[in-house]
C-alpha cells in the first residue's frame, strides 16, 4: 500500500500536458475476503482538483454504487481498462496514511478484511458539519509538575522519555487505593504532559463513560477547558464527526475517548495509553473483534510512539509483554504496595474468628461481616460488592439441591420480591402462576445459592436499622456517595464514586466470580476486586477491605498481598503450561458443521495447529477451536482467512464467524 510519502503519490490536479492520466488505488466498502484489496480506478480531469490521498469517493462496483477511502494517486496501474471515479464525495482527508496502514494490520492480525476495519476507525460522514466552521479546540496549557507518575519506580524515567521524543513502552500499576497513589487519571495526565511538551499528540483511551468523565475532569483541571476533543458514540453523530475532524486536520494535539479513540487521526503521535486493558468493553463486538490493547501496541510500533498500559490488574496479555521486555513495568514491591493500600483481609481467615463464627467458612455473611461493616461506619460509607444485580438470581430444591427451572419451557428461575414473599419468575413465560414442585424429588422448599443486591439489601437493612442503604447496579446506576455513614450495595463496575472514599469495603460471594466457566475467569475476578479497594481508603485512614470466599484460592492471595503482577506472572505460567493465549494462538470458528470444517483442513498445513471439536452449539452451528504456538500464528491466521476467501468466492451458503484470540475463551 502506498502512502502520502511514497513517489508514486501525487498531488490532484497537477498533471502536466502529456502525462498519462492520474489513477486513484481505492479501498473500497466491500467485506468480501476474497475482495478484500485496492481497486484502481480513473481520475477525470474534473475530478483531479478535488480528489486526495485519504478522501472519501464514490465507485461503481460489481453493477452497485459503494463509497470508498482513496489509499494512493499514481500514474500508472497493471489492470487493464479503468472504471472512473463515479465521483468525489469530498475533498477533506479522513483517512490519513498512518491509520490506513494500522488499519490494514489490524485487519490482517484478525482474519478480517480492511473495510471492516475501517467502518471501525472512520466514523460516517456529516456533511454539515463537515462544511461548518473549523474552529481549533484551544491549545492545551501546561499541566505544572507531574505529581502521580513519579511516585512509583521508573516513572519519572518513564515521562522523561515522552517529553524527550522516544517510543517509551510501559504497564503502571498503580496502587488500587482512594488517593495519589491509585489516581489513574492523573497518571494518565502526566503522561499526556510530558509527551505534549515534546510537540507530539497523545491519545487516551478507556473502557466506558464513567471513566471518560473522570478522565476529562482531570483533563480539564490539568490543560484547561476545552483543550482535547473526546471520541464516543454516545457523542451522537454530529458532534462525533466534528471531533473527528478536529483531530484529522491538526486542530486537536490531545484526544481522549473510548473504544474507537484507539484510531483517532492525530498527527504526530507520541503516546497512546489504555487504562484497564482486561475490561471486556474495550474488545469490539464487531468483525473482526480486534482489541484496543492489540491495536494500540500495532499503533505505537508502527508511528515510534510511546505506549502506556495502566490498571490496577494486570492482564496475561500485559505480563506477556513484559517478560518479553517489550514494555518496562512501573509500579511498586508488593510490601509497598500493602503499605499505601487499604488492609485486606479474608472473612474467617484465623481460629479465633471460627471459634466465634463456626459457621463461617459456608455463612454468605459471616460474623466478620457484620464487624466490618459496623467499624467501617463508623467513619462513612461502606461499600459491599455483590456480583448479582436483582433480588434472587437462581434458585435451587432445598432437598436435593437441582436447580428450579420453569415447568412449561425448562428455563431456570429466579425469585423476585412479592407481596406474600418470594415470587419466582421465568425470564421466558413470566411469573409462575402456581406453587412449584421439584420434578426429581418432589420437594416444595427452595433456597437461594445466588442473591442478588436486592435481597442483600434487606438483608443488610434489618440488620443495621438506623442506617442509610444505597443500591447500584447497570440497570440504576448511582454516580456519587458523599462522606456520611450508608452501607452502598453494588454490582461490579456500577460501584458510586465516592467524595471522600469508602471507609471499608466487603466483597462478598467471591466463589461466584472464580468459578464462572470461562479462562479468565480468576484474573476477571480479580481486577474487579482491586477495582472496590481503588475506591477504599488507605490504611493510614483506617482503610479495610474483607473478602468473603476461599482462602487458598489464589485470586483471593494475590488480593490480600495487592499483588496483581505476582498473579499476572503466574496465570501466564499457568496458561502456558495450558497452551492457552498469549502463550498460543488460537482461531475460534463457528457456523455450519460442513463450513467449519473446511477451515479445519485448511489449517492442516499449518505447523504444530491441533484441532478440537466440533462442538455442537444449538441451530445447526458448531464451533471448532483451532491452536497453534505462537511462531505458528500468522499462519493460522492466514488460512483461516484464505479459506473465508475460498468460501465467499464461490459464494457457498452459511453463515461463518472466525475469532482470533478471543477476549471470552469459554
Amino acid at each position: 500500500m502506498t502512502d502520502a510519502t511514497s513517489p508514486s503519490v501525487l498531488p490532484g490536479g497537477e498533471a502536466s500536458e502529456g502525462d498519462p492520466p492520474l489513477v486513484a488505488e481505492v479501498a473500497v466498502d466491500v467485506s468480501l475476503p476474497h475482495l478484500d484489496r485496492p481497486f484502481d480506478y480513473l481520475v477525470t480531469p474534473q475530478q483531479a482538483e478535488e480528489v486526495a490521498v485519504g478522501c472519501r469517493v464514490r465507485v461503481r462496483f460489481a453493477g452497485k454504487l459503494r463509497d470508498g477511502f482513496v489509499l494512493a494517486l499514481k500514474r500508472d496501474s497493471e489492470a487493464g481498462k479503468l472504471r472512473p471515479l463515479e465521483r468525489v464525495i469530498s475533498g477533506e482527508v479522513v483517512l490519513a496514511a498512518p491509520i490506513a496502514r494500522l488499519a490494514r494490520q489490524v485487519a490482517d492480525h484478525y482474519g478480517g478484511t480492511l473495510a471492516d476495519v475501517l467502518r471501525l476507525a472512520v466514523p460516517g460522514r456529516h456533511a454539515a458539519t463537515e462544511k461548518a466552521s473549523r474552529a481549533a479546540p484551544a491549545a492545551p496549557a501546561s499541566a505544572g509538575e507531574a505529581g502521580v507518575l513519579p511516585r512509583f519506580a521508573e516513572g519519572d524515567a518513564f515521562l522523561a522519555g515522552l517529553a524527550g521524543g522516544r517510543p517509551v513502552r510501559a504497564s503502571w500499576s498503580p496502587v488500587p487505593v482512594f488517593g495519589p497513589d491509585g489516581d489513574w487519571a492523573g497518571g494518565l495526565v502526566d503522561a499526556a504532559a510530558a509527551t505534549l511538551a515534546a510537540g507530539r499528540a497523545a491519545v487516551l483511551v478507556v473502557p466506558d463513560a464513567e471513566a471518560l468523565a473522570r478522565l476529562e475532569a482531570r483533563c480539564a483541571a490539568s490543560f484547561g477547558a476545552g483543550s482535547f476533543v473526546t471520541l464516543t458514540a454516545e457523542l451522537g453523530p454530529a458532534a462525533r464527526y466534528r471531533h473527528f475532524l478536529a483531530a484529522a486536520r491538526g486542530q486537536a494535539r490531545l484526544v481522549l475517548g473510548t473504544r474507537a479513540a484507539v484510531y483517532a487521526p492525530v498527527a504526530d503521535l507520541g503516546l497512546i495509553a489504555v487504562f484497564d486493558d482486561g475490561n471486556d468493553s474495550l474488545a469490539e463486538p464487531r468483525a473482526p473483534y480486534p482489541h484496543v490493547r492489540e491495536v494500540a501496541s500495532l499503533r505505537a510500533s508502527g508511528e515510534h510512539a510511546g505506549l502506556l498500559l495502566a490498571g490496577y490488574g494486570r492482564t496475561a496479555e500485559v505480563q506477556a509483554l513484559v517478560e518479553k521486555g517489550w514494555v518496562v513495568p512501573i509500579g511498586l514491591p508488593p510490601a509497598e504496595m500493602r503499605r499505601r493500600g487499604p488492609v485486606v483481609r479474608v472473612a474467617a481467615d484465623t481460629e479465633r474468628a471460627l471459634d466465634r463464627d463456626p459457621d463461617a467458612r459456608v455463612a454468605r455473611l459471616p460474623h466478620d461481616v457484620f464487624a466490618t461493616l459496623r467499624a467501617g461506619l463508623a467513619s462513612g460509607p461502606v461499600l459491599v460488592q455483590v456480583p448479582r444485580a436483582g433480588y434472587v438470581s437462581s434458585v435451587a430444591c432445598q432437598g436435593c439441591r437441582e436447580p428450579a427451572r420453569c415447568p412449561r419451557c425448562r428455563t431456570p428461575l429466579r425469585g423476585e420480591r412479592g407481596a406474600s414473599g418470594l415470587a419466582l419468575v421465568c425470564r421466558l413465560c413470566g411469573p409462575l402462576p402456581g406453587p412449584w414442585r421439584c420434578p426429581e424429588c418432589g420437594d416444595t422448599r427452595l433456597r437461594a445459592p445466588r442473591v442478588g443486591v436486592t435481597r442483600t439489601a434487606e438483608e443488610l437493612g434489618r440488620a443495621f436499622p438506623q442506617t442509610r442503604v444505597v443500591q447500584s447496579w447497570s440497570g440504576h446506576p448511582v454516580a456519587e456517595v458523599d462522606a456520611e455513614p450508608a452501607i452502598v450495595l453494588a454490582t461490579p463496575g456500577a460501584e458510586p464514586e465516592p467524595t471522600h472514599g469508602y471507609a471499608a469495603a466487603v466483597l462478598l460471594d467471591a466463589t461466584l466470580l472464580l468459578e464462572r466457566p470461562e479462562l479468565r475467569a480468576a484474573e476477571e475476578a480479580l481486577r474487579r476486586w482491586l477495582a472496590a479497594c481503588a475506591r477504599v481508603r488507605p490504611a493510614s485512614e483506617g482503610g479495610a477491605v474483607l473478602i468473603v470466599g476461599e482462602t487458598h484460592a489464589r485470586a483471593v492471595q494475590a488480593l490480600v498481598r495487592l499483588d496483581a503482577a505476582g498473579f499476572a506472572e503466574r496465570e501466564l505460567a499457568g496458561r502456558r503450561e495450558a497452551s492457552f493465549p498469549p502463550a498460543s494462538k488460537l482461531v475460534v470458528v463457528e457456523g455450519p458443521a460442513d463450513a467449519v470444517a473446511g477451515f479445519a483442513e485448511a489449517s492442516g498445513p499449518v505447523e504444530g495447529v491441533e484441532t478440537f471439536g466440533p462442538l455442537e452449539l444449538g441451530d445447526d452451528v458448531v464451533r471448532v477451536t483451532l491452536r497453534g504456538p505462537t511462531s505458528s500464528g500468522p499462519a493460522l491466521v492466514a488460512a483461516a482467512k484464505a479459506e473465508a476467501s475460498r468460501r465467499s468466492a464461490r459464494k457457498l451458503p452459511g453463515s461463518v464467524r472466525v475469532r482470533v484470540d478471543p477476549q471470552v475463551i469459554d
